[in-house]
Protein backbone atom coordinates (compact mmCIF):
# COMPACT_ATOMS: atom_id res chain seq x y z
CA UNK A 1 0.00 0.00 0.00
CA UNK A 2 1.21 3.69 -0.86
CA UNK A 3 1.44 6.77 1.37
CA UNK A 4 2.11 10.23 0.16
CA UNK A 5 5.34 12.22 2.36
CA UNK A 6 5.33 15.72 2.04
CA UNK A 7 7.83 18.14 3.27
CA UNK A 8 5.80 21.30 3.57
CA UNK A 9 6.36 25.11 3.28
CA UNK A 10 7.03 24.93 -0.23
CA UNK A 11 5.28 28.68 -2.20
CA UNK A 12 3.87 26.51 -5.24
CA UNK A 13 4.84 28.22 -8.83
CA UNK A 14 4.85 27.26 -12.73
CA UNK A 15 2.22 25.50 -14.48
CA UNK A 16 -0.22 22.89 -14.13
CA UNK A 17 -2.89 20.81 -16.94
CA UNK A 18 -5.89 19.99 -15.32
CA UNK A 19 -7.13 16.31 -16.28
CA UNK A 20 -10.21 15.06 -18.14
CA UNK A 21 -13.03 15.02 -15.41
CA UNK A 22 -13.60 11.83 -13.40
CA UNK A 23 -17.14 12.36 -12.65
CA UNK A 24 -18.04 12.80 -16.45
CA UNK A 25 -16.09 10.38 -17.81
CA UNK A 26 -18.01 7.71 -15.40
CA UNK A 27 -21.61 8.59 -16.81
CA UNK A 28 -20.13 9.19 -20.19
CA UNK A 29 -18.77 5.48 -20.21
CA UNK A 30 -22.19 4.28 -18.92
CA UNK A 31 -23.59 6.23 -21.67
CA UNK A 32 -22.18 4.14 -24.62
CA UNK A 33 -24.34 0.82 -23.81
CA UNK A 34 -27.25 2.92 -25.76
CA UNK A 35 -26.04 2.22 -28.88
CA UNK A 36 -23.76 -0.54 -30.74
CA UNK A 37 -20.97 0.07 -31.90
CA UNK A 38 -17.47 1.61 -31.30
CA UNK A 39 -16.83 4.99 -29.39
CA UNK A 40 -13.86 6.70 -29.11
CA UNK A 41 -13.88 8.75 -25.59
CA UNK A 42 -11.06 11.32 -25.80
CA UNK A 43 -9.78 13.60 -22.46
CA UNK A 44 -10.12 10.39 -20.04
CA UNK A 45 -8.06 10.69 -16.70
CA UNK A 46 -6.20 7.61 -15.63
CA UNK A 47 -8.19 6.85 -12.63
CA UNK A 48 -9.05 3.72 -10.37
CA UNK A 49 -13.06 4.64 -10.51
CA UNK A 50 -12.14 4.31 -14.56
CA UNK A 51 -10.61 0.89 -14.46
CA UNK A 52 -13.49 -0.28 -12.45
CA UNK A 53 -16.18 1.36 -14.90
CA UNK A 54 -14.25 -0.52 -18.02
CA UNK A 55 -14.14 -3.78 -15.85
CA UNK A 56 -18.54 -2.98 -15.75
CA UNK A 57 -18.61 -2.73 -19.04
CA UNK A 58 -16.49 -5.51 -20.27
CA UNK A 59 -18.52 -7.84 -17.69
CA UNK A 60 -21.24 -7.11 -19.51
CA UNK A 61 -19.79 -8.06 -23.65
CA UNK A 62 -18.03 -4.69 -24.26
CA UNK A 63 -14.64 -4.46 -25.92
CA UNK A 64 -12.50 -1.66 -24.35
CA UNK A 65 -8.83 -1.03 -25.48
CA UNK A 66 -7.40 2.14 -23.97
CA UNK A 67 -4.25 4.54 -25.44
CA UNK A 68 -3.06 7.20 -23.30
CA UNK A 69 -6.06 9.72 -22.35
CA UNK A 70 -8.16 7.74 -25.38
CA UNK A 71 -10.50 4.78 -24.47
CA UNK A 72 -12.42 2.96 -27.34
CA UNK A 73 -15.39 1.22 -26.06
CA UNK A 74 -16.75 -1.65 -28.52
CA UNK A 75 -20.32 -2.58 -27.26
CA UNK A 76 -21.57 -3.92 -30.57
CA UNK A 77 -20.78 -7.79 -28.34
CA UNK A 78 -22.57 -6.69 -25.38
CA UNK A 79 -25.28 -9.58 -24.48
CA UNK A 80 -24.70 -9.92 -20.55
CA UNK A 81 -27.42 -7.53 -18.88
CA UNK A 82 -26.25 -8.28 -15.01
CA UNK A 83 -24.11 -6.04 -13.25
CA UNK A 84 -22.94 -8.05 -10.20
CA UNK A 85 -22.25 -6.80 -6.48
CA UNK A 86 -18.42 -7.83 -6.65
CA UNK A 87 -18.15 -4.91 -9.30
CA UNK A 88 -21.12 -2.82 -8.44
CA UNK A 89 -19.92 -2.44 -4.21
CA UNK A 90 -16.62 -1.30 -5.24
CA UNK A 91 -18.50 2.16 -6.81
CA UNK A 92 -21.86 3.89 -6.59
CA UNK A 93 -21.37 4.95 -10.30
CA UNK A 94 -21.91 1.57 -11.91
CA UNK A 95 -25.36 1.71 -11.07
CA UNK A 96 -25.72 3.88 -13.88
CA UNK A 97 -25.65 0.70 -16.36
CA UNK A 98 -28.94 -0.31 -14.97
CA UNK A 99 -31.16 3.10 -17.26
CA UNK A 100 -29.35 2.24 -20.70
CA UNK A 101 -29.38 -1.78 -20.41
CA UNK A 102 -33.00 -1.45 -19.76
CA UNK A 103 -33.65 1.07 -22.34
CA UNK A 104 -31.78 -1.08 -25.02
CA UNK A 105 -32.46 -4.50 -24.28
CA UNK A 106 -35.75 -4.04 -22.41
CA UNK A 107 -34.48 -5.74 -19.30
CA UNK A 108 -31.60 -5.58 -16.47
CA UNK A 109 -30.26 -6.50 -13.05
CA UNK A 110 -27.76 -4.59 -11.44
CA UNK A 111 -26.90 -4.76 -7.54
CA UNK A 112 -27.75 -1.85 -5.61
CA UNK A 113 -24.37 -0.19 -4.48
CA UNK A 114 -25.40 0.44 -0.85
CA UNK A 115 -23.90 3.30 1.40
CA UNK A 116 -20.35 5.20 1.18
CA UNK A 117 -18.07 6.65 3.75
CA UNK A 118 -19.41 9.76 3.32
CA UNK A 119 -22.79 8.88 4.25
CA UNK A 120 -25.93 7.15 2.56
CA UNK A 121 -26.64 7.71 -1.02
CA UNK A 122 -29.69 5.99 -1.57
CA UNK A 123 -31.19 5.70 -5.76
CA UNK A 124 -34.68 5.59 -5.14
CA UNK A 125 -34.84 8.65 -7.26
CA UNK A 126 -33.17 7.02 -10.04
CA UNK A 127 -36.25 4.15 -9.62
CA UNK A 128 -38.90 6.29 -9.23
CA UNK A 129 -38.02 7.82 -12.67
CA UNK A 130 -37.02 4.75 -14.19
CA UNK A 131 -40.62 3.61 -13.04
CA UNK A 132 -42.41 6.84 -14.40
CA UNK A 133 -40.91 5.50 -17.73
CA UNK A 134 -42.88 2.40 -17.22
CA UNK A 135 -40.52 0.18 -15.85
CA UNK A 136 -41.24 -2.42 -13.77
CA UNK A 137 -38.69 -2.59 -10.95
CA UNK A 138 -38.45 -5.26 -8.25
CA UNK A 139 -36.03 -5.66 -5.55
CA UNK A 140 -34.85 -9.05 -4.70
CA UNK A 141 -31.71 -10.59 -2.87
CA UNK A 142 -29.71 -6.91 -2.89
CA UNK A 143 -30.80 -6.39 -6.91
CA UNK A 144 -32.39 -4.04 -8.98
CA UNK A 145 -34.08 -6.21 -11.56
CA UNK A 146 -36.07 -3.78 -14.18
CA UNK A 147 -38.33 -4.85 -17.00
CA UNK A 148 -39.64 -2.92 -20.05
CA UNK A 149 -40.77 -3.47 -23.55
CA UNK A 150 -40.18 -0.51 -24.29
CA UNK A 151 -39.60 2.84 -22.10
CA UNK A 152 -41.93 5.68 -22.61
CA UNK A 153 -42.11 9.54 -21.90
CA UNK A 154 -43.01 10.69 -18.69
CA UNK A 155 -42.74 13.42 -16.39
CA UNK A 156 -40.29 12.83 -13.78
CA UNK A 157 -40.26 15.61 -10.87
CA UNK A 158 -37.40 15.07 -8.84
CA UNK A 159 -37.55 15.27 -4.53
CA UNK A 160 -34.30 17.07 -4.40
CA UNK A 161 -31.63 17.79 -7.39
CA UNK A 162 -29.81 14.52 -7.61
CA UNK A 163 -26.97 14.26 -10.21
CA UNK A 164 -26.76 10.75 -10.73
CA UNK A 165 -30.88 10.53 -11.24
CA UNK A 166 -30.63 13.15 -13.59
CA UNK A 167 -27.72 11.73 -15.43
CA UNK A 168 -29.53 8.34 -15.21
CA UNK A 169 -32.72 9.63 -16.67
CA UNK A 170 -31.88 11.27 -19.40
CA UNK A 171 -30.09 8.50 -20.57
CA UNK A 172 -32.91 5.83 -20.19
CA UNK A 173 -35.31 8.56 -21.94
CA UNK A 174 -33.41 9.40 -25.07
CA UNK A 175 -34.91 5.76 -26.48
CA UNK A 176 -38.02 6.01 -24.37
CA UNK A 177 -41.09 6.50 -26.60
CA UNK A 178 -42.13 10.01 -26.48
CA UNK A 179 -40.98 13.15 -24.69
CA UNK A 180 -40.11 13.27 -20.91
CA UNK A 181 -39.55 16.03 -18.47
CA UNK A 182 -36.89 16.05 -15.83
CA UNK A 183 -38.30 18.45 -13.54
CA UNK A 184 -36.03 19.49 -10.65
CA UNK A 185 -32.74 18.71 -12.16
CA UNK A 186 -29.13 19.07 -11.13
CA UNK A 187 -27.95 21.74 -13.29
CA UNK A 188 -23.64 20.25 -12.91
CA UNK A 189 -21.73 21.07 -15.64
CA UNK A 190 -20.90 17.18 -15.91
CA UNK A 191 -24.79 17.02 -16.61
CA UNK A 192 -24.56 19.27 -19.31
CA UNK A 193 -21.01 17.08 -20.83
CA UNK A 194 -23.31 13.94 -20.53
CA UNK A 195 -26.13 15.19 -22.69
CA UNK A 196 -23.87 16.54 -25.18
CA UNK A 197 -22.54 13.59 -25.59
CA UNK A 198 -25.98 11.63 -26.13
CA UNK A 199 -26.96 14.29 -28.33
CA UNK A 200 -23.99 13.58 -30.02
CA UNK A 201 -25.10 10.06 -30.54
CA UNK A 202 -28.39 11.42 -31.91
CA UNK A 203 -30.31 12.10 -28.58
CA UNK A 204 -32.29 15.03 -28.44
CA UNK A 205 -32.02 16.41 -25.33
CA UNK A 206 -32.96 20.01 -24.08
CA UNK A 207 -31.91 21.99 -21.31
CA UNK A 208 -29.91 20.40 -19.09
CA UNK A 209 -27.73 22.72 -16.90
CA UNK A 210 -31.61 23.94 -16.48
CA UNK A 211 -33.90 22.66 -13.55
CA UNK A 212 -36.06 21.31 -16.25
CA UNK A 213 -34.66 19.07 -19.12
CA UNK A 214 -37.07 17.98 -22.12
CA UNK A 215 -35.64 14.49 -24.20
CA UNK A 216 -37.70 13.84 -27.08
CA UNK A 217 -36.95 9.72 -27.41
CA UNK A 218 -35.26 8.35 -30.54
CA UNK A 219 -35.40 4.66 -31.76
CA UNK A 220 -31.91 4.02 -31.84
CA UNK A 221 -28.54 6.09 -31.14
CA UNK A 222 -25.25 5.37 -32.51
CA UNK A 223 -22.27 5.57 -31.33
CA UNK A 224 -19.98 8.92 -30.71
CA UNK A 225 -16.94 10.34 -30.97
CA UNK A 226 -16.60 12.65 -27.91
CA UNK A 227 -14.11 14.69 -25.77
CA UNK A 228 -14.59 15.15 -21.44
CA UNK A 229 -14.57 17.83 -20.16
CA UNK A 230 -11.68 19.31 -17.72
CA UNK A 231 -12.14 18.17 -13.99
CA UNK A 232 -13.23 21.70 -12.35
CA UNK A 233 -12.87 19.86 -8.80
CA UNK A 234 -8.77 18.67 -10.03
CA UNK A 235 -8.99 22.25 -10.81
CA UNK A 236 -10.31 23.79 -7.77
CA UNK A 237 -8.02 21.49 -5.61
CA UNK A 238 -5.07 23.44 -7.46
CA UNK A 239 -6.36 26.59 -6.63
CA UNK A 240 -6.70 25.53 -2.85
CA UNK A 241 -3.26 24.43 -3.17
CA UNK A 242 -2.06 27.73 -4.60
CA UNK A 243 -3.79 29.78 -2.56
CA UNK A 244 -3.24 27.27 1.10
CA UNK A 245 1.04 27.86 0.38
CA UNK A 246 0.86 31.24 -1.01
CA UNK A 247 2.14 30.55 -4.00
CA UNK A 248 1.74 31.34 -7.79
CA UNK A 249 0.64 28.91 -10.34
CA UNK A 250 -1.18 29.01 -13.33
CA UNK A 251 -3.58 26.50 -14.70
CA UNK A 252 -3.82 25.33 -18.12
CA UNK A 253 -7.47 23.28 -19.85
CA UNK A 254 -9.78 24.14 -16.53
CA UNK A 255 -13.31 26.32 -17.25
CA UNK A 256 -13.56 28.82 -14.43
CA UNK A 257 -16.79 29.36 -15.08
CA UNK A 258 -17.53 26.09 -13.92
CA UNK A 259 -16.24 27.34 -10.38
CA UNK A 260 -18.28 30.35 -10.19
CA UNK A 261 -19.40 29.93 -6.28
CA UNK A 262 -15.54 28.67 -4.82
CA UNK A 263 -14.16 31.95 -7.43
CA UNK A 264 -16.00 33.82 -5.19
CA UNK A 265 -15.26 32.80 -1.65
CA UNK A 266 -11.27 32.34 -2.62
CA UNK A 267 -11.47 36.06 -3.74
CA UNK A 268 -13.09 37.43 -0.58
CA UNK A 269 -10.42 34.98 1.08
CA UNK A 270 -8.09 37.10 -0.39
CA UNK A 271 -6.87 34.99 -3.24
CA UNK A 272 -6.20 36.88 -6.88
CA UNK A 273 -7.26 34.89 -9.31
CA UNK A 274 -6.88 36.04 -13.08
CA UNK A 275 -8.39 34.48 -16.30
CA UNK A 276 -6.57 35.37 -19.57
CA UNK A 277 -6.44 33.57 -22.87
CA UNK A 278 -7.66 30.54 -21.30
CA UNK A 279 -5.17 30.40 -18.27
CA UNK A 280 -6.01 30.63 -15.25
CA UNK A 281 -3.36 32.52 -12.74
CA UNK A 282 -3.67 31.91 -9.15
CA UNK A 283 -1.42 33.87 -6.33
CA UNK A 284 -2.25 33.17 -2.50
CA UNK A 285 -1.82 36.17 -0.27
CA UNK A 286 0.75 36.60 2.67
CA UNK A 287 -2.64 36.13 4.82
CA UNK A 288 -5.48 34.28 3.86
CA UNK A 289 -8.64 35.77 5.35
CA UNK A 290 -11.62 33.57 6.71
CA UNK A 291 -14.60 32.96 5.37
CA UNK A 292 -17.76 30.88 5.93
CA UNK A 293 -19.20 28.26 3.03
CA UNK A 294 -22.17 26.43 2.62
CA UNK A 295 -22.21 23.68 0.20
CA UNK A 296 -25.42 24.05 -1.96
CA UNK A 297 -26.27 22.06 -5.42
CA UNK A 298 -24.95 23.65 -8.24
CA UNK A 299 -24.41 26.58 -9.15
CA UNK A 300 -24.09 26.77 -5.05
CA UNK A 301 -20.51 26.08 -3.53
CA UNK A 302 -19.78 21.75 -4.49
CA UNK A 303 -19.75 19.69 -1.35
CA UNK A 304 -16.61 18.25 -3.35
CA UNK A 305 -14.40 21.26 -2.41
CA UNK A 306 -15.90 21.27 1.09
CA UNK A 307 -12.81 19.39 2.52
CA UNK A 308 -9.71 21.56 0.67
CA UNK A 309 -11.50 24.89 1.54
CA UNK A 310 -11.61 23.61 5.43
CA UNK A 311 -7.74 23.18 5.16
CA UNK A 312 -7.69 26.46 3.67
CA UNK A 313 -9.27 27.96 6.48
CA UNK A 314 -7.09 26.40 8.69
CA UNK A 315 -4.26 28.49 8.51
CA UNK A 316 -6.57 31.80 8.11
CA UNK A 317 -6.83 34.92 10.05
CA UNK A 318 -9.78 34.71 12.38
CA UNK A 319 -12.60 32.25 12.18
CA UNK A 320 -14.98 30.62 9.47
CA UNK A 321 -17.92 28.52 9.78
CA UNK A 322 -17.43 25.62 7.27
CA UNK A 323 -21.40 24.01 7.08
CA UNK A 324 -22.37 20.73 4.79
CA UNK A 325 -25.91 20.66 3.37
CA UNK A 326 -24.89 17.63 1.02
CA UNK A 327 -23.76 14.79 2.46
CA UNK A 328 -24.90 13.90 6.40
CA UNK A 329 -20.88 12.26 7.46
CA UNK A 330 -18.48 14.82 5.49
CA UNK A 331 -16.44 15.72 8.39
CA UNK A 332 -14.52 12.44 8.86
CA UNK A 333 -11.29 14.48 7.92
CA UNK A 334 -11.85 16.97 11.19
CA UNK A 335 -10.13 14.97 13.37
CA UNK A 336 -7.31 14.39 10.64
CA UNK A 337 -6.77 17.94 9.96
CA UNK A 338 -6.69 18.18 13.93
CA UNK A 339 -3.59 16.44 13.78
CA UNK A 340 -1.71 18.88 12.45
CA UNK A 341 -2.70 21.61 14.98
CA UNK A 342 -5.85 23.05 13.56
CA UNK A 343 -8.63 24.54 15.69
CA UNK A 344 -11.97 22.81 14.44
CA UNK A 345 -15.18 22.27 16.64
CA UNK A 346 -18.08 20.11 14.70
CA UNK A 347 -21.75 20.78 15.77
CA UNK A 348 -24.47 19.47 13.89
CA UNK A 349 -23.36 19.90 10.08
CA UNK A 350 -21.36 23.06 10.70
CA UNK A 351 -17.75 23.19 11.60
CA UNK A 352 -15.82 25.97 13.31
CA UNK A 353 -12.28 26.65 12.25
CA UNK A 354 -10.57 29.19 13.85
CA UNK A 355 -7.23 30.05 11.83
CA UNK A 356 -3.83 29.28 13.41
CA UNK A 357 -0.13 30.45 12.67
CA UNK A 358 1.06 27.29 11.24
CA UNK A 359 0.17 23.56 10.97
CA UNK A 360 2.93 21.21 12.37
CA UNK A 361 3.34 18.10 10.00
CA UNK A 362 2.07 14.53 11.25
CA UNK A 363 1.29 11.30 10.15
CA UNK A 364 -2.65 11.01 9.13
CA UNK A 365 -5.01 8.88 7.58
CA UNK A 366 -7.48 9.53 4.89
CA UNK A 367 -11.13 8.40 4.95
CA UNK A 368 -12.40 9.44 1.58
CA UNK A 369 -11.29 10.76 -1.45
CA UNK A 370 -11.67 14.68 -0.71
CA UNK A 371 -10.62 13.61 2.30
CA UNK A 372 -6.78 12.50 1.17
CA UNK A 373 -6.95 15.75 -0.98
CA UNK A 374 -7.61 18.17 2.27
CA UNK A 375 -5.11 16.33 4.03
CA UNK A 376 -2.47 17.06 1.01
CA UNK A 377 -2.95 20.49 1.09
CA UNK A 378 -2.31 21.14 5.06
CA UNK A 379 1.18 18.74 4.40
CA UNK A 380 1.96 21.30 1.72
CA UNK A 381 1.57 24.32 4.06
CA UNK A 382 2.65 22.45 7.50
CA UNK A 383 6.07 23.01 9.04
CA UNK A 384 8.08 19.49 9.04
CA UNK A 385 7.21 16.33 6.86
CA UNK A 386 3.55 14.97 6.90
CA UNK A 387 2.50 11.54 6.05
CA UNK A 388 -0.41 10.74 4.02
CA UNK A 389 -1.38 7.06 4.29
CA UNK A 390 -4.21 5.01 2.44
CA UNK A 391 -4.07 7.23 -0.83
CA UNK A 392 -6.36 4.80 -2.17
CA UNK A 393 -8.85 6.92 -1.89
CA UNK A 394 -6.71 9.78 -3.78
CA UNK A 395 -6.42 7.72 -6.71
CA UNK A 396 -9.88 7.41 -7.33
CA UNK A 397 -10.43 11.03 -8.15
CA UNK A 398 -6.76 12.51 -9.33
CA UNK A 399 -4.60 11.50 -11.85
CA UNK A 400 -0.48 11.84 -10.26
CA UNK A 401 -1.51 14.77 -8.54
CA UNK A 402 1.83 13.87 -6.27
CA UNK A 403 3.69 14.38 -9.83
CA UNK A 404 2.05 17.63 -11.27
CA UNK A 405 2.02 19.23 -7.49
CA UNK A 406 6.29 17.80 -7.88
CA UNK A 407 5.92 19.90 -10.75
CA UNK A 408 5.43 23.09 -8.98
CA UNK A 409 7.89 22.80 -7.00
CA UNK A 410 6.35 20.76 -3.81
CA UNK A 411 8.09 18.46 -2.13
CA UNK A 412 6.59 15.08 -2.48
CA UNK A 413 6.43 11.85 -3.03
CA UNK A 414 4.81 8.33 -3.03
CA UNK A 415 6.58 5.56 -1.26
CA UNK A 416 5.57 1.99 -0.70
CA UNK A 417 4.32 1.46 2.90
Amino acid sequence: MDKLIIRGGKKLSGDVTVSGSKNASLPIFCATLLASGLHEISNVPFLRDINTTIKVLESLGAVVDGNGNIVRIDTSGVNNVEATYELVKTMRASVLVLGPLLARFGRARVSLPGGCAIGARPIDQHLKGLKALGADIHLAHGYVEAKAKRLKGARVNFDMPTVGGTEHLMMAASLAKGESILENAAREPEIVDLANMLNGMGARIEGAGTDTIRITGVSELAPATYRVMPDRIEAGTFMCAAAITGGDIRIHAMQLEHLDALVFKLQDAGVEIINKDGVVRVKGPKKIRSINIKTRPYPGFPTDMQAQFMALMCVADGASVVSENIFENRFMHVSELLRFGADITVEGNSATVKGVKKLSGAPVMATDLRASASLILAGLAADNTTEVSRIYHLDRGYESIEKKLAGLGADIQRVNE
